[in-house]
């Protein structure tokens, strides 16, 4: 039968997509060559590094996903000899910037500092797409488009979410954020050695990768902070006091997620008979094993620091980090706290189910109630 839909102008399917939640617009790739096409449509320009700002809000401003004609969600900026950028407009006011396409193979190490939401740095008067963007997504910015990235993200005034995910060559970030900044995501970026992070705002922090030596400033209000470094640490000359400003950022934390090592390494050293994680309603643990069986000492311990404790997710990563020399931190931890409010734990990736009922049989030394408990 004759495709009736797919020999519709392009203003017409362009009107269709606009109707879609972006999920749904994206899929439409998959329903023939016409509509692969039609999305992958996209605005290409050239010009030097310098000219990658001006290019981005030249193709935010003439955005209007009502208008057919203007609705293209896609950008394409060629700088410099192997400077790509793809630029893709999301719902909710998101703005993705991919520099993957720059293809280098031995990128060369580099420091970042980025300034937001500070009026100092606007140089000229608004514009409808200086306020368009609340959410960025910056994928594998290096040396070559570090200063141009700089430059954009402080024209957005607005900007509540800042995500860095593959920044190879990235050896230490400094983000500073007077005002607005609610949620960071720093994912992948192998060369990271140092993370310095202010902001007043901050409520969610989710790092993956490598642990750096990390200053946090103002984060007291953090409620949700992933610390998702089973790679092991960044450095070698970690001391257990260079985590303090770590640690009282994730103490009031609702949504935790830490690795077992962290919890050894860094944080068990430095406990009072008084601390508590006493607000945090959800822990992912992501533990190891080591020798050939399970230990699960430390998370019991962590158990006891945790009154408030209403879900708990284990993951076994068998590849996960194992410390060389093992702390015993419930000789810091004397604290007979039971958990009272467990509501689910579920296990996945340990390796029989003998240390699975191992496991919850020391569970319910240190809980009052009887949580669902699933495992996968």
């Amino acid at each position: 039968m004759e495709d009736f839909i797919s020999n519709l102008p392009d203003e017409l399917l362009f009107h269709i997509i606009s109707l879609l939640p972006f999920e749904s617009a994206i899929q439409t790739i998959f329903l023939s060559t016409r509509w692969r096409f039609l999305w992958n449509l996209a605005v290409v320009q050239h010009g030097s590094k310098e000219d990658v700002p001006t290019a981005v809000s030249w193709f935010l401003k003439n955005f209007d996903e009502h208008d057919p004609t203007k609705n293209t969600r896609r950008f394409r900026f060629r700088f410099c000899k192997f400077g790509l950028l793809s630029a893709i407009i999301a719902p909710k006011n998101k703005l993705h910037l991919d520099f993957s396409g720059e293809n280098m193979e031995n990128p060369i190490h580099f420091g970042w500092q980025i300034e937001l939401n500070s009026p100092k740095n606007i140089s000229h008067q608004p514009t409808p797409s200086t306020f368009f963007v609340k959410t960025l997504s910056l994928i594998s910015v290096n040396h070559l488009s570090r200063e141009a990235v700089s430059c954009l993200v402080s024209r957005f005034w607005l900007l509540e979410n800042l995500e860095i995910v593959g920044s190879h060559g990235l050896e230490s970030l400094s983000i500073d954020s007077d005002t607005k900044l609610l949620s960071l995501t720093i994912f992948d970026c192998p060369q990271l050695k140092s993370l310095h992070v202010r902001s007043y705002k901050l409520r969610t922090l989710l790092y993956r990768g490598q642990f750096p030596w990390f200053w946090p400033e103002f984060h007291f209000n953090l409620a949700n902070a992933m610390l998702d470094s089973r790679q092991g640490p960044g450095y070698n000359t970690f001391k257990p006091c260079d985590f303090d400003p770590v640690l009282l950022t994730i103490k009031n934390a609702q949504l935790l997620t830490l690795c077992k090592w962290t919890f050894e390494a860094l944080i068990c050293p430095s406990l009072s008979s008084y601390f508590q994680f006493y607000k945090l309603k959800e822990l992912c643990w992501i533990d190891n094993y080591s020798n050939g069986s399970y230990d699960c000492d430390a998370l019991i311990t962590f158990l006891k620091l945790s009154p408030s404790l209403e879900q708990l997710f284990v993951t076994i990563d068998h590849n996960s980090y194992v410390m060389p020399t093992s702390t015993t931190c419930s000789k810091q931890v004397s604290k007979t706290t039971k958990l009272q409010h467990l509501k689910v734990v579920k296990l996945e990736g340990f390796a029989n189910k003998e240390d699975e009922i191992s496991f919850v049989q020391r569970l319910r030394d240190v809980i009052t109630v009887e949580p669902v408990i699933l495992s996968a």
